[in-house]
Order: C-alpha cells, then structure tokens, then sequence
C-alpha cells in the first residue's frame, strides 16, 4: 500500500479531477484517505497565488512555492503518522517543470538549481503519477475557463511538458496516457496505490 501519492501533468491534463475520484474511491473502499493540493489554500499558499497572477518574478514565485510545501510536508507527515492515504495534486516536480520554464533564460540548469533547493528539506512521495498529454490537446480542454492564468499558453506549456519527462525518471514515476477516460485512469492509479 503507497502512503504518499502525488499527481502530476500540465494545466488540462485531467489530474486534478482523477486525485480527487481515487481519493473517494479509497475512501469508499475502507481506506482512511485525505485529498490535498498545491498551493495550499494557507497564508503563504495564497501569496503563491498572488505571484501567479500578478506575474511576480520567478525567483520570488518559486521560493514562494517551496516555502509553501515546505508547510505543506508537516500536515502531510501528520496524516501519515494518522494511518491516513495522502493523495495531493500538484507537488515538488509542478515547480520544477513550470518554473524551470520560467527561470530558462535567468539561470543556468534551472531544472538542477530548483531541485537542489528542495532537497533534504521536502518529503518524498511512494507514487508520481505523471498525467502525458500533447499540450495542444490539454489546451483545448481548458479554453473554456473565464480566464487564462500565464501558465496556460502553449509555448510555455511546451516547455513545462518537456520539463516534466525530463524529471518524471525513476521507479517512483508512472506515466499515464491523459487521453484515456477517467474511469480508466481512475481504476488504474486506485490499483497502484493498493498494491
């Protein structure tokens, strides 16, 4: 049984909607499971917010975002001490893939420098699943939101999804083909995590 679970994939991908569905899935089956997700709605999560719509500089963004996780690990840590499933929805490789993207042309190896500054200071997860669509696609899947944060353009969603299979390497990591249904993936993340 995986304890720490986390989901990842660029803006559209359908994560956000299958952690949530796995998280009741677990629950209905008898496993104590909590769905959490980054940034937190905390103080410091919501000044991450603020620096993702008023195009703060990435520097600032991504120190903003770890200090948020590093917050975030405690309640995390808590609730496995409790016995409890944790499912979260964006995690440590979300900041490494976007703000890489960011930070591309302000710092050499932003992938490495990012990493670096999280290391030994966050926890790391059982299973990563890592959501894989053509960023055309997850696109045209969330043209319909009112409004578009900076993240959500497709040369930069290019970038962020080329940064994710770059860092998404190692046992801990599924990839999962995002243009199946959700009652697929459903079923295939709930059967990793019991296992």
């Amino acid at each position: 049984m995986k304890n720490f679970i986390t989901f990842e994939g660029i803006d559209g991908s359908g994560k956000s909607t299958v952690s949530k569905l796995v998280a009741e899935k677990l629950k209905a089956a008898g496993y104590p499971a909590v769905w959490t997700f980054e940034p937190t709605d905390s103080k410091v999560g919501q000044f991450v917010q603020d620096c993702i719509r008023s195009h703060s500089d990435p520097f600032v963004t991504s120190f903003t975002f770890i200090a948020d996780r590093i917050q975030h690990c405690k309640a995390i840590t808590q609730w496995m001490q409790e016995g409890t499933v944790v499912l979260c929805d964006r995690y440590a490789e979300s900041t490494y893939a976007y703000q890489a993207a960011q930070l591309e042309d302000t710092i050499k190896n932003p992938l490495k420098w990012l990493q670096d500054l999280s290391k030994d200071r966050i926890l790391i997860p059982d299973r990563t699943f890592l959501f894989v669509i053509d960023p055309k696609a997850s696109l045209a899947r969330i043209q319909h939101r009112d409004e578009l944060i900076p993240f959500e353009h497709l040369a930069f969603l290019e970038k962020v999804h080329n940064n994710y299979l770059t860092v998404s390497k190692g046992k801990r990591f599924l990839h999962l083909d995002a243009t199946k249904s959700i009652d697929e993936l459903v079923t295939l993340c709930y059967n990793d995590i019991i296992k």
